[in-house]
């Protein structure tokens, strides 16, 4: 299951056409500070397909999760670039392998299709019931090598137990040095290991423990009072990769190997150890998640400066994986956030402390530092060894006061002059130590700035900037910043700033044939899936392509869309128009009505002095504008109330705003909200009491938006998209002959997403959202929210009956996580479905349910490789559809591109069925019906029933609605998602015993009775 940093968009808090976009389209997510300065998120600049929602056919900003700025590539005549591959082929793009293809049809031909009679219909993770066949058939680029192993390569896996425990880089420290040990010499050149627990070794050996005499890197002998290790080394498994292979080929349907994820596993340790050994590479990820990215440091990365001390570097991704016939690699293009290097005062001057020093402390905790006011030592071969230190803490009161002579600092984060320690008589070896507290009795206090200046002849030049703690709280070991330097490749995890979050996003956003061209010529050598820089290749017996590989896949037709009046809309690249040059603009197809609303401009000046402002005569104009834009989407909207409320607040937290909210619930249906900026705090509280304490809708807005003329006749129809789904109107529906048996209304669509809390927010809890649809025409979808799941949760439907079928998109699972969804979850919904539906329709096994898991967080890419077969972009075609070449057979999976990335490279998502009651029962015996092309179409088209846009966004509107839903729900507990939390924040996490308190958490998430069975969060 996912974690997920929100906050991504960058563009503001305006309830524009999409949660998640910035510049171009807007969204509630946007903003908020980063770094230490809390808040923020991962996304900045345009729409993407949340920050859409155009009616002129979702122009603007990018991509699938935002953006922003112009489009790139293949505009301005010609067509695009695509990637044509890095060695020229005779006859053109290398065809898909023909091996793979024909494994594939032997394992879905006519007599060795799943029985249904023998399997039953309850069958979990399900076979692959055919392969599509709809749509044009088009070749493509697929981001993956293969990996072929010598047939005698037998791989031995051992796990480590370390004692005394050791974690992070002293672990990693310790396997190195085991890596080297006597013991193992024999073994040397087979061995290669996680750095965490596995060794895996092309001998055997018997299992033994070893005994490790700590030293630190580039250290040629140990401390004398060094710590000793012990490791214990015990056989798990024998993986041999023709076994392997000899699964992956066979084609029988039923063949199983037990050892295929171990081996797999271990073929990802095998690739993670090339970096974790390397010089100047960082690696990142884990490798038994199959997750690794391998960044290299120095002359040979591609950085971009983010602002406020960090840099992104861009890495490559790597992870082998099982498919058909074959063992592939799957690499792709990665960026990620790093500290600069440099002095350490310089870092701290270009940061600022604006954000306050517990912020600026959890964001400098744990940066390594080598300290410039002492030699580097030399080993016994005469090499420099650095003195490297951990940041811990910024110096405190409370630091030391165990000591005999406890330290004595002044205030929490005190500068040189005001933090004092203890300075032994006579002491040998103060010229070695920065500031560090004795335990002696004879001696005096000291100052830091003043130990500089007498011991090392160093005189700190500003001694306003705080003093580090590089020891720990009881034993202080005290530094200036100005004798530290922050050591390259360290990461940052820290949340990014808006400015930080675009910054990130323009480095990131490129060109597929840039991409692909990437992977090839850098990549390959990066992530030591080359021979010519990775000599363990060869030596076990590993060959890995140097080129991608290709893949069938198709192109399938879109649906058009229906709106008021019958009128029904083609689609073209997963995007349509409501303002038809040719004929009237377009009426939502269910208008909603509202006769009770009004607006409140709030207004922050000692916060935002140069807000918009409104005169009463503007913001009057405004609205009327608005009004009349309602009224022509068909909205039967009375004017607004009046007079307008001015609110103007010293704070986010003045009273005055709750005190407006609780009397517009009691006279009005909904309060219209213009934001003097883009100041999450105040968004998060406006939905909070709107949402949660008083029951009433809120749309929000941004003054510079709305009242920018230019585009604001679109911004103002965006808007009136949102006020349709809040009124319980529907604003298009997909054309029901794309939508199968869902029109026979016997059938509830459920989206069901878990957001979990960040590495910096561990005190968060996790977060449940489901929204289900509450009839055929897939308008209007209400949700809840649970702190944790729940068996007795209820979504009112409008069906006539309750649904025989239940359709469930999953989002937020992980790879390698499916089965938890099918032990833990789907009990917990048949335990509802139990208790609700009566016994004849248990009786006949209802209801039949279909389970697919959602992925949008894989690496998975797919190139053009004719320009015929581009988009504008140079991007693959909205429809896309592979389920070849790149997946497992006896898997029933597919990857749908149904969207139009804007710019950058298009990422579709991938769905992945473990359980189907539906489709089969119905299909299997129905002439001409395809089950794969049935439930695949119907994909599709769940991705045109986003209602919040005038396109096709990336992934279905069930898993889209759950992962909207459950960011409203960040909202209501961003105390909690802050970092680091504030202290009342805690005491509503922690119960009484100091664990989770999740019934005052569930009231804060807890719906307001009138606004359930609605669409609030949109």
């Amino acid at each position: 299951m996912s974690s997920r940093g929100r906050g991504r968009g960058g563009g503001g808090y305006q309830d524009r056409g999409g949660s998640r976009g910035g510049g171009g389209g807007g969204g509630y997510r946007g903003g908020g500070g980063g770094g230490y300065r809390g808040g923020g998120g991962r996304g900045g600049g345009g729409g993407g397909d949340r920050g859409g929602g155009s009616f002129r056919g979702g122009g603007g900003g990018g991509g699938d999760r935002g953006g922003g700025g112009s489009f790139r590539g293949g505009r301005g005549g010609g067509p695009p670039q695509v990637y044509s591959g890095c060695h020229s082929v005779p006859g053109g793009i290398p065809a898909p392998d023909k091996t793979v293809t024909k494994t594939e049809d032997a394992l879905i031909a006519p007599g060795k299709s799943v029985d249904l009679s023998t399997l039953g219909l309850q069958d979990v993770l399900p076979r692959r019931p055919a392969y599509g066949t709809k749509g044009a058939e088009i070749t493509l680029w697929a981001n993956y090598v293969s990996l072929t192993a010598s047939s005698k390569l037998v791989l031995y896996r051992y796990e480590m137990s370390v004692t005394p425990a050791a974690t992070g880089n002293k672990l990693t420290q310790v396997v190195r040095l085991l890596l080297e040990a006597p013991e193992l010499a024999e073994y040397k050149h087979g061995l290669v290991s996680d750095f965490r627990k596995t060794i895996l070794s092309r001998q055997k050996f018997s299992d033994r423990t070893i005994n490790i005499a700590y030293r630190s890197i580039g250290q040629d002998a140990p401390k004398e009072d060094g710590v000793q290790y012990q490791v214990k080394l015990h056989l798990t498994n024998t993986l041999a990769t023709s076994e392997l292979i000899e699964y992956l080929t066979s084609t029988n349907p039923s063949a199983q190997y037990d050892e295929k994820l171990p081996l797999i596993q271990a073929l990802n340790i095998f690739l993670k150890h090339y970096a974790k050994s390397g010089d100047n590479l960082v690696s990142m990820g884990s490798a038994e998640s199959g997750s690794s990215k391998t960044f290299a440091i120095g002359q040979l990365s591609d950085t971009w400066d983010l602002g406020n001390c960090l840099t992104a570097i861009r890495g490559f991704f790597a992870s082998v994986r099982a498919a058909t016939a074959r063992v592939l690699v799957n690499i792709n293009v990665s960026q990620a956030a790093f500290f600069q290097e440099g002095p350490l005062d310089q870092f701290i001057l270009r940061l600022g402390t604006q954000g306050g020093l517990h912020k600026l402390q959890a964001f400098i905790k744990g940066i390594r530092i080598r300290v410039t006011h002492l030699p580097d030592k030399l080993n016994k071969r005469g090499k420099p060894v650095s003195r490297v230190r951990t940041i811990g803490w910024l110096a405190d009161k409370n630091d030391g006061q165990g000591l005999k002579n406890p330290s004595r600092v002044k205030a929490f984060g005190a500068g040189p002059k005001d933090v004092q320690f203890w300075l032994k008589e006579d002491s040998k070896d103060t010229k070695k130590q920065g500031g560090k507290g004795a335990k002696a009795q004879g001696g005096q206090y000291i100052s830091v700035y003043d130990f500089f200046a007498k011991q090392h002849k160093i005189h700190i030049q500003d001694t306003r900037l705080p003093v580090i703690n590089v020891g720990d709280r009881a034993n202080p070991n005290y530094l200036p910043l100005q004798v530290c330097y922050v050591l390259p490749g360290q990461p940052c995890n820290t949340t990014l700033s808006t400015a930080q979050a675009q910054q990130m996003i323009r480095f990131a956003v490129r060109k597929p044939f840039d991409n692909a061209t990437s992977i090839v010529t850098k990549g390959l050598k990066i992530a030591g899936l080359s021979s010519e820089t990775n000599p363990l290749l060869a030596q076990f017996g590993i060959d890995i392509s140097q080129d991608l590989i290709t893949v069938s896949g198709r192109i399938i037709a879109s649906p058009k869309v229906g709106y008021g009046q019958n009128r029904q809309i083609p689609t073209f690249g997963g995007s349509w128009n409501m303002l038809p040059r040719d004929s009237p603009s377009l009426k939502f197809s269910n208008a909603g009505s509202m006769q009770k609303w009004s607006c409140v401009y709030i207004e922050m000046p000692n916060d935002y002095p140069h807000a918009q402002t409104f005169t009463s005569a503007g913001l009057t104009e405004v609205l009327r504008s608005f009004h009349a834009v309602l009224g022509d989407t068909g909205i039967a909207a009375s004017p607004p109330l009046q007079p307008f409320q001015r609110l103007q607040l010293s704070n986010n937290d003045d009273p005055e705003l709750e005190a407006l909210m609780k009397r517009a619930a009691s006279s009005l249906q909904l309060l219209f909200v213009i934001l003097p900026a883009t100041p999450i705090p105040l968004y998060n509280r406006v939905k909070y009491l709107g949402d949660v304490k008083y029951g009433i809708h809120t749309v929000c807005s941004v003054g510079t938006k709305i009242a920018n003329p230019k585009g604001q006749d679109q911004y103002l129809r965006n808007l009136a998209l949102k006020f349709n789904l809040k009124l319980g109107g529907n604003n298009h529906l997909v054309d029901p002959t794309h939508l199968g048996f869902i029109t026979e209304n016997k059938t509830m669509i459920v989206g069901i997403d878990v957001t979990h809390p960040t590495a910096g927010n561990k005190q968060a809890p996790s977060i449940a959202s489901m929204v289900a649809s509450i009839d055929q025409k897939l308008g209007q979808w209400p949700g809840i929210l649970s702190i944790q799941p729940k068996s007795r949760q209820e979504l009112k439907g409008k069906h006539s009956e309750f649904p025989e079928n239940i359709i469930v998109y999953r989002d937020g699972v992980s790879e390698g996580q499916y089965q938890p969804v099918l032990d833990q979850e789907l009990p917990l919904l048949r335990a509802a479905c139990k208790e609700i539906y009566p016994a004849p329709d248990q009786k006949k096994g209802l209801p039949r349910m279909t389970v697919a898991i959602v992925g949008k967080r894989h690496h998975t890419r797919f190139y053009p490789t004719t320009a015929a077969d581009a988009d504008k972009g140079g991007n693959t075609k909205a429809g896309t559809v592979v389920d070849r070449g790149v997946t497992e057979a006896r898997s029933w999976d597919f990857f749908l591109q149904a969207h139009t990335a804007l710019q950058g490279t298009a990422r579709p998502a991938h769905y992945y069925v473990v359980l189907d009651e539906i489709f089969r029962s119905r299909y299997a015996k129905t002439p001409g019906k395809n089950i794969a092309d049935e439930f695949t179409n119907l994909t599709q088209s769940m991705c045109y029933a986003f209602g919040r846009a005038t396109k096709a966004v990336s992934y279905c509107a069930p898993a889209y609605y759950a992962d909207v839903l459950c960011e409203r729900s960040r909202c209501y507990l961003s105390s909690l998602f802050e970092s680091p939390p504030a202290s009342e924040a805690t005491s509503m996490v922690e119960g009484a015993a100091g664990g989770l308190n999740t019934g005052a958490l569930q009231q804060e998430v807890q719906v307001h009775e009138r606004l359930k069975d609605s669409m609030f969060y949109i």
